[in-house]
């Protein structure tokens, strides 16, 4: 080979070397701020239920945590549900908690003063609501819970809320014409059939605590129609955050049989205090954001996130160190 080919390799290797220097710059700015020293401390994060998709996403995230702040200490905190989680961080027993949007509105009605101190860091994934019976059940529709053992989920919890509201939309007294039981994803499951007739279940999915029983157990899913759906949009106040939908034939395969399940959807909010270090929260919306896939790898509905409706978070403002993140990649 020419000296003349030799020179023109090596500045050809040299030019692609600082390409990929560069290209792995971009990338570590999307990862990371470069140069600064990580966040540390302790922050407390409340989940949900053990079974669940809140507490599966929180011990994913953790981790993911503790690869951009090494020195950032995670404590989770499992709960009832939304309604537990908005109180917690509302009152300062929790630092960040996921909440459906109805919870929280419903909060804000309920006209708490330290309400104004909640705000939003990203909008999440959508929660699904599950209502599940035994699959020879005469059960065909809400109408047909009267009279039935039903369990609404536990006391604090975003199912109960829901729960609530579609059997009122349905001519149901939930108190007197059913009999009403406080179970959640983790016991449910496994009294439906001889402690219960149904259970009402809302939550990303497929939930591992419903995905793990369909590979051993038939079940059924009761529609919501969007008839229904209408009845309860019209009870107005955080009603309207609930939209008509169907779960994907994709939720849970063996049980579903290729068809969709017409129901209702809620959008999930991750939140905090406005009183929380705003660089402490751009860094973990940043995590929130770019871990993405790895987390959605582990909990499908995670693969929602996305960084076009992450900003909407109503009805929180945004904190501000989440909109310094969202300014940051802004294009």
């Amino acid at each position: 080979m020419s000296t003349a080919l030799t020179r023109i390799s090596r500045r050809r290797a040299l030019q692609g070397g600082v390409a990929g220097v560069v290209a792995l710059g971009l990338l570590l700015w999307w990862m990371l701020p470069l140069g600064e020293e990580p966040p540390s401390g302790t922050i407390t994060f409340s989940t949900g239920t053990r079974a669940g998709v809140y507490q599966e996403y929180g011990e994913l995230l953790r981790e993911e945590l503790a690869k951009d702040m090494p020195q950032l200490k995670v404590r989770l905190l499992t709960s009832d549900g939304s309604q537990e989680n908005v109180q917690r961080v509302a009152t300062g027993r929790a630092d960040f908690t996921i909440a459906a949007a109805d919870a929280v509105d419903t909060y804000r009605i309920g006209g708490k003063p330290v309400m104004d101190r909640l705000r939003g860091v990203a909008r999440l994934y959508d929660d699904y609501v599950q209502l599940v019976v035994p699959p020879d059940s005469d059960i065909r529709s809400v109408a047909d819970l009267k009279g039935k053992r039903v369990a609404i989920g536990l006391p604090d919890s975003g199912v109960r809320l829901i729960a609530t509201r579609v059997l009122e939309a349905a001519g149901i007294d939930p108190e007197k014409e059913i009999t009403p039981r406080s179970d959640g994803i983790d016991t449910g499951p496994e009294r439906l059939g001889h402690e219960l007739d149904a259970f009402f279940w809302s939550s990303g999915v497929p939930t591992n605590g419903l995905k793990k029983i369909a590979e051993t157990t038939s079940f059924r899913f009761v529609p919501i129609d969007a008839d229904l759906v209408a009845k309860v949009h019209a009870q107005g106040d955080a009603a309207h955050f609930y939209r008509a939908t169907n779960m994907p034939e994709s939720a849970y395969p063996t049980v579903q049989n290729g068809s969709t399940v017409p129901t209702i959807a809620v959008s999930n909010l991750l939140i905090t205090r406005e009183d929380m270090d705003p660089r402490l929260t751009e860094w973990l919306t940043r995590t929130v954001i770019k871990s993405r896939d790895g987390i959605g790898a582990h909990v499908h509905s995670a693969q929602l996130v996305d960084l076009r409706t992450a900003i909407y978070t109503d009805p929180l403002g945004l904190h501000e160190g989440a909109r310094r993140y969202y300014r940051s990649v802004k294009p």
